[in-house]
């Protein structure tokens, strides 16, 4: 997509915000509260108290300029634990390669859990679980502590040391949450898939860390219906040579397959926490991308790298605190599961939701922010569409008078979608769309609680994100269409991919374009007053209901099939904020695509992926187009079908057959007419 976007003409009238904050919510907000405090104790520029949007362009505006200043405030802050202290903040800043707090050693899990050692805290919630039933099952600080702390005495008694992986094939209940905790408790590495996913699929990520231990349920329940894993479940173990035990999660009420640990056994104790303290960079856990060109990418992030950030993006952009309840739709697939457990850094508590997003009916997700109090609440854009279209009147048919902010990723939010936040829930609504990633399993661009929100836009870059749109050539724009890129290091950033020794793959990823400049794969737009667009992706990752998937995925299961030559997955962003993901397919000589072939395909994807991938259409093509090195010309189809021009979307002496690519375009002009 060859962007283009005009500048404001000086005679513009600014556009009006949809939402300002009150001055009340602007001096309470704990990020107004960190730049005067550091501004007294590390540097920082003083805010403006009659001018937020100056006071936090220039609190940005330090954070990248004085990186390691702003990184060691935040530490002191939020009062980090350093079991061993640090050398210095940043000893090298070179991207990839930035090696941040060396000498410093920390528990994550020790901070996630720090909020229960208060016997004032013990027994409120820091969990609250709800299933399709929608009733709210608190798990107390108490509670969470003892069950990590037995958790982590079994899996060092299974032989879990420091840097064994330990997996989870599990939806997001409390039990997700006390394994991935414990696992950092003992300095293992978390890795999880939801159980919709096939085996296909997670084999093709746990197979790759080699996990020593497997947490698993025998099913799960979505849509009213019990779906049984157990066949799956068995086939993971069968293919997971590494594993040394297998903890079984009745979720389903089945009893323990032979060989297998009861979760309930292993989490009896009562034991106080005991946290291994490892360095900086010391592996938390590996998320994966989603799989475009092959194998998915094993991300590695670290403990230090992500409690800073998180801190930094929960406590100060989210502006979350003890008092709060926190809630994102999410699954433990996807990277805002880690985000959101993340929740218990800052004291809050979590709202775990196992179940469908629209079950029994579209406003189901709003039904639990109600029930449980959620004073921030996040779902995907793609949800907030759904229930603009199905009439839902969130503000009038339920009680959401303790929500003070309302979140969305996954993909941009559409202007239709701020407008119907703010008329349809609440007209004092904060809505903070954010935007960010898998790979540093943080937000670049988004919330901050003292800005204004305009509609269709991002209010600002986050603090200690160098974020700038840059065009073909590395030239930094303003009010144009560029690619998002973030030209300083941050803590969250990966420290490595699994099996890539010589990290030739983790720099192809991101810093192939622009040496020494992370590319993130967005478009995007940093405007003239410091908000940010972000207009889907730069690339072919396919991005449906704020979950990545890959298209790789899709080729495996469907081309399995005798029927299928060759296919062609494409996610196109719509303009009305919908997303339509088609499958082109190539037949095999002599077959027909009938309704028969289309159920075949679609119950195959659904079987060996997961309902997500199932494609929007099934449409018959002559062939697929390739590169002259044979890849599949995902990008160029992708353009064409956003109305690019061809010969803007692709250079033609690339492809095998051009004129394979001119029924995409015809297909985008008959779509818009």
């Amino acid at each position: 997509m060859t962007a283009a976007h005009s500048s404001p003409q000086p005679d513009t009238p600014a556009p009006q915000p949809l939402w300002r904050p009150g001055p009340e919510r602007i001096r309470s907000a704990a990020v107004t509260r960190f730049q005067e405090w550091a501004a007294d104790h590390h540097g920082a520029p003083r805010g403006l108290p009659d001018d937020p949007e100056a006071s936090y362009a220039a609190l940005h505006r330090w954070s990248v300029e004085a990186l390691p200043d702003f990184w060691r405030a935040v530490a002191a802050w939020f009062d980090v634990r350093f079991a061993t202290p640090y050398d210095t903040v940043l000893a090298d800043d070179a991207m990839p390669g930035a090696v941040w707090f060396p000498g410093a050693t920390l528990n994550y899990a020790e901070h996630a859990l720090r909020a229960g050692e208060d016997p004032a805290r013990a027994d409120e919630p820091a969990l609250l679980h709800v299933d399709e039933t929608h009733e709210p099952v608190p798990v107390s600080w108490g509670e969470l502590r003892r069950q990590v702390g037995s958790l982590a005495d079994r899996l060092r008694r299974l032989g879990v040391r420091p840097g064994d992986r330990v997996s989870g094939y599990l939806p997001n209940t409390p039990q997700a949450a006390v394994a991935l905790l414990a696992t950092a408790a003992v300095g293992g590495v978390w890795t999880s898939c939801a159980p919709d996913f096939g085996a296909r699929s997670v084999l093709d990520r746990f197979q790759q860390v080699e996990p020593k231990v497997l947490f698993t349920v025998d099913g799960y329940r979505y849509g009213g219906k019990e779906h049984d894993r157990t066949e799956t479940v068995a086939e993971l173990r069968r293919e997971l040579p590494t594993l040394e035990a297998v903890v079984h999660i009745p979720l389903l009420g089945t009893p323990a397959p032979e060989g297998t640990l009861e979760w309930d056994a292993l989490t009896a104790a009562d034991t106080e926490p005991v946290f291994e303290q490892v360095p900086f960079d010391h592996p938390l856990w590996v998320l994966y991308s989603s799989g475009t060109t092959g194998l998915p990418k094993a991300i590695v992030q670290s403990q230090g790298g992500i409690l800073l950030e998180h801190l930094k993006q929960l406590g100060l952009h989210c502006d979350l605190g003890p008092a709060d309840r926190f809630f994102w739709y999410t699954s433990t697939g996807w990277m805002m599961w880690n985000f959101l457990v993340s929740g218990l850094l800052v004291g809050s508590t979590v709202v775990v939701y196992d179940g469908s997003p629209g079950y029994p009916d579209t406003a189901a997700q709003w039904r639990v922010a109600e029930r449980t109090r959620a004073t921030l609440y996040g779902t995907s854009a793609a949800y907030v569409m759904a229930c603009r279209k199905a009439d839902v009147h969130p503000g009038r048919d339920f009680d959401l008078s303790a929500l003070k902010c309302i979140g969305t990723t996954g993909s941009p939010l559409p202007p239709d979608g701020f407008r119907w936040l703010h008329d349809a829930v609440a007209a004092d609504m904060w809505i903070a769309s954010v935007s960010g990633g898998t790979d540093v399993c943080s937000c670049f661009a988004g919330a901050v609680p003292t800005l204004p929100v305009h509609i269709g836009e991002l209010q600002a870059p986050c603090l200690g994100t160098d974020l700038q749109s840059w065009d073909p050539q590395g030239k930094p724009l303003v009010d144009e269409v560029g690619e998002l890129v973030v030209t300083n290091p941050m803590p969250s950033m990966p420290v490595r991919f699994w099996n890539d020794p010589d990290g030739s793959r983790y720099h192809d990823s991101y810093f192939d374009t622009y040496p020494g400049v992370w590319r993130h794969g967005d478009w995007t737009t940093l405007t003239g007053r410091n908000s940010v667009v972000i207009h889907g992706r730069s690339d072919s990752t396919l991005n449906r209901q704020g979950v990545r998937m890959g298209s790789a995925d899709i080729y495996e299961a469907v081309e399995r099939l005798p029927q299928i030559r060759e296919s062609l997955v494409i996610g196109v962003e719509q303009p009305d904020g919908g997303y339509w993901m088609p499958l082109f397919v190539h037949l095999a000589p002599g077959v027909t695509l009938d309704d028969a072939l289309r159920d075949t395909v679609k119950q195959t994807i659904r079987g060996s992926l997961s309902p997500r991938h199932v494609p929007d259409e099934i449409i018959e093509i002559p062939a697929v187009p390739h590169t002259l090195t044979g890849k599949r010309l995902e990008v160029p189809v992708k353009r064409l079908l956003q109305g690019t021009a061809l010969e803007k979307a692709v250079n033609p002496g690339s492809v095998d057959d051009v004129e394979l690519l001119r029924f995409y375009e015809r297909l985008a002009r008959e779509r818009t007419t």
